[in-house]
């Protein structure tokens, strides 16, 4: 069996909002078109549901 490889994505507030955004209308579309929406709606949850880290961002062009 091969083992199944994963990604991570790191998103700021506003890009995990976009990305919220265009699975729901993605979603909605489906729904209007009488399409399932079964793994939209799996990917969702998960981007609604994935936890958040603190990360220390180093500006470097600040010390410029």
């Amino acid at each position: 069996m091969e083992k199944q490889k994963k990604r991570v994505l790191t998103l700021d507030r506003y890009e995990h909002g976009v990305v919220i955004n265009a699975l729901n209308e993605m979603r909605n579309d489906l729904l209007e078109e009488e399409r399932p929406t079964d793994i939209v709606d799996e990917v969702l949850l998960k981007a609604i549901e994935a936890p958040t880290k603190k990360v220390r961002c180093r500006d470097d062009e600040a010390r410029e």
